[in-house]
């Protein structure tokens, strides 16, 4: 694809200068950071990245440089992302919404926004391999105060996971190898959600009508645990149908994994029990914003009829329009747009499994398949018909599959990456979920003995 390889040179470019920090830039970390303001410079970004480039070199940018340089990152990996989705949609014949200007959110706690502000524009200085524990560990009193919060708790918990998995790597010194455009990505998105307005989620609208879920998308962290399910809505106006998505975070101990994980999302999003029993939900004015999330309220939705993904996918999907994507989510690792396939040959070499339908093919990314259901990169092997999720990692296209139509026993099931997201019968669920209880009775206890004291 032509220019995507440029543009992530140039972003990474700026993530090598992350690494060896920006107090006092050598002149190679120096010339990176030329070559970033060059990548931009027919963007309305030029001068302001211009001017930050250069004080960044001579160590002497201050913080609003610092939120050029991201925003100049951010807008490379957007290019990308829009080429990327555009080729998407040319695979699946998906039509995409428009993007809808919304008007700026509230501007609140400016001083708890600063102050992370202030925290990451110092690990920029330090840089990845100057980190210590005493940088690291003062991010926990800027996040212990923006969770009471809810408009910044989007923030805080990308703090809080930023911060977790950098003082797991201290000291800095010590390490012969840095995750940096991971780092890079947390570090640039948290920076961009640190400018008043940005943090919480836009409502622009409501919806009415029926939704078909399509199949969920867990992400598991140590501190923290997301649901994210996929669906199509159809509106109660008859207008087409189109792509939705809605999300519970919650955060969590490192010693829940697996299915016990739904045992912390399911008291807070009802769709996921309508999911594990295979049902639609009939929503009522529910909050939405333009970028097609369900702001997730159960006081306007009730379970509906049955609806099995698959068939959803079969008779709905192709005729679903995606919806825009929100500027500062642009970017390929957030690239996940569902398809049905069929009709598909399988070919497994070792841990690698390709899919090849319609004369393309997809490397199944059997790492996304999580552990907290019934399905199973063996089950995928086996299947006839898929519902997944088209991602980009690594160069190249992949599928993450969230549902699958195999033959057990000679019979035709299906199984669901978010089957037991109701809760199971199955011996390795509920020992999960015995463990997940325990887990988080002891935490209980141990809190309530330290309230008391």
């Amino acid at each position: 694809m032509d220019g995507l390889e440029e543009a992530l040179t140039a972003a990474d470019a700026l993530d090598r200068a992350l690494v060896a920090g920006l107090l006092r830039p050598q002149p190679a970390r120096a010339a990176d950071l030329t070559a970033l303001a060059h990548a931009v410079a027919g963007s309305p970004l030029a001068a302001r990245v211009a001017e930050a480039a250069e004080k960044a070199a001579a160590g002497t940018a201050a913080e609003d440089h610092f939120v050029a340089l991201a925003a100049a990152r951010t807008a490379l990996f957007g290019a990308a992302h829009d080429a990327l989705t555009a080729r998407a949609d040319e695979f699946t014949g998906r039509t995409r919404g428009e993007t809808t200007p919304v008007a700026p959110g509230d501007r609140q706690a400016v001083n708890l926004l600063a102050a992370a502000r202030t925290w990451l524009c110092d690990l920029a200085r330090a840089g990845w391999q100057g980190i210590d524990h005493e940088l690291v560990g003062s991010a926990a009193q800027i996040v212990s105060a923006m969770l009471p919060d809810p408009a910044l708790r989007r923030l805080a918990t990308l703090l809080d996971g930023l911060a977790a998995e950098l003082a797991a790597s201290c000291p800095g010194a010590a390490l012969e190898r840095f995750p940096a455009r991971r780092w890079g990505d947390l570090w640039a998105r948290a920076l961009l959600l640190t400018q008043p307005g940005n943090a919480a989620p836009r409502v622009c609208g409501t919806a009415t009508g029926r939704l078909l879920p399509l199949g969920v998308d867990l992400h598991e962290h140590a501190t923290a645990a997301q649901a994210q399910v996929h669906a199509v809505f159809e509106p109660a106006d008859g207008t087409p149908p189109r792509l939705v998505r809605a999300s519970v975070s919650v955060p969590k101990p490192d010693t829940v994994v697996a299915a016990g994980v739904w045992q912390l999302l399911r008291p807070h999003l009802s769709l996921l029990a309508a999911l594990g029993e295979g049902r639609s939900m009939d929503l009522t004015d529910m909050p939405l914003t333009a970028e097609g999330d369900l702001i997730w309220d159960d006081e306007h939705a009730r379970a509906g009829d049955p609806a099995d993904a698959l068939a959803t996918a079969r008779v709905a999907l192709s005729a679903a329009t995606a919806p825009a994507t929100a500027p500062l989510d642009r970017h390929p690792a957030g690239l996940a747009e569902p398809v049905l396939l069929e009709g598909y040959t399988i070919r497994q070499d070792g841990d690698l499994l390709t899919l090849t339908v319609a004369g393309r093919t997809l490397t199944v990314d059997t790492d996304r398949v999580p552990a907290a259901g019934p399905l199973t990169p063996e089950a995928v092997a086996a299947s006839g018909a898929c519902v997944g999720l088209l991602r980009w990692d690594d160069g190249k296209f992949r599928l993450q599959p969230l549902a699958v139509e195999t033959t057990v026993r000679r019979k035709t099931v299906a199984l669901h990456a978010g089957a037991w997201a109701a809760g199971t019968t199955d011996k390795a669920g509920v020992r999960a979920e015995k463990a997940a209880t325990d887990a988080v009775n002891v935490l209980r206890e141990r809190a309530g003995r330290l309230l008391r004291k």
